[in-house]
């Protein structure tokens, strides 16, 4: 009897811290929503940095200028809805918190403890500083509310949200560890291209679980039918960086052409109202850095 209750008593101790490591909360502290006028501008280069409009423009008619949402995203996985970030305290996030917005951008946690599907670039905006995670908030917050209900994902029966912390851990595990840079100009790039741009999302190729191949980074990609270029350093050898910021800039390709599709959509409402130095820093992250073979 002895040795079964002891058995029982190590299981539990073993259930029950499993559990707390794959679904415990991150410990975020206390952080309060800046609400200066500084803090906002500097939220809304962020956003636009970002590029948070081309998700989560409104669909609906009468909200294509909004930030409400329910754009469908179509995955191996599911159909996924980009949700309202205007701040409806019904539909939206107006009733969000400082610490809210941080557990949701650099962890994938909603306001309730759940785990957002990583159709939400969290685990590129991981990397991302408190600072410009609630400089962003600040400017959300400052938006228009707008109502607007955005369907529930629709998945097949074993995905559901829980079972995303699983598929977390798989890519903390295969995620290889990422050099920082000493070069002002280079590391800014970086920040820019890997986390709040988030261009690995779709230029990266992913394994059969969907998890990013950081080893072949940005070495291209594909999403449903469609075919994503790779912007690697074999692919942009023969760009330089004055090239590819007029690219950032126009969309103008070194043979005069200029690109099409949904990165004409990126240029025009994001890297083309960067500041002139982000811009840069993103070319010569791209054109200057090797990256990880």
């Amino acid at each position: 009897m002895k040795f079964k209750l002891i058995m029982l008593v190590l299981l539990g101790l073993l259930f029950g811290g499993g559990s707390y490591w794959m679904f415990a909360v991150p410990d975020v502290g206390s952080r309060e929503i800046p609400r200066t006028a500084a803090a906002i501008e500097r939220g809304a280069y962020l956003v636009t940095a970002g590029g948070c409009v081309s998700c989560h423009a409104g669909q609906r008619e009468g909200m294509e200028e909004t930030l409400a949402g329910g754009l469908p995203l179509e995955s191996d996985f599911g159909t996924f809805y980009a949700p309202n970030i205007t701040p409806d305290p019904d539909t939206g996030i107006g009733n969000w918190t400082g610490n809210d917005f941080l557990l949701a951008l650099k962890h994938g946690r909603t306001p309730s403890g759940s785990f957002y599907y990583p159709a939400f670039p969290y685990r590129a905006y991981s990397g991302l500083t408190d600072r410009d995670v609630l400089a962003m908030a600040a400017y959300l917050q400052s938006l228009e509310p707008v109502s607007n209900s955005v369907p529930e994902a629709d998945t097949p029966a074993w995905l559901n949200r829980w079972a995303v912390a699983g598929w977390n851990k798989l890519a903390d595990f295969r995620q290889p560890e990422q050099a920082d840079f000493d070069d002002e100009q280079l590391a800014r790039g970086a920040y820019l291209a890997r986390n709040l741009g988030h261009c690995g999302e779709c230029h990266t190729p992913r394994d059969s679980l969907g998890i990013p191949d950081l080893n072949r980074e940005y070495a291209g990609a594909t999403m449903g039918e469609d075919t994503i270029e790779a912007i690697d350093a074999d692919a942009l050898v023969d760009w330089s960086a004055s090239a590819f910021d007029l690219f950032l800039l126009l969309g103008l390709k070194p043979n005069d052409e200029f690109v099409g599709g949904e990165m004409s959509d990126v240029i025009e409402h994001n890297t083309s109202l960067l500041t002139d130095e982000d811009r840069m820093a993103l070319a010569i992250f791209f054109t200057r850095h090797n990256p990880p073979q």
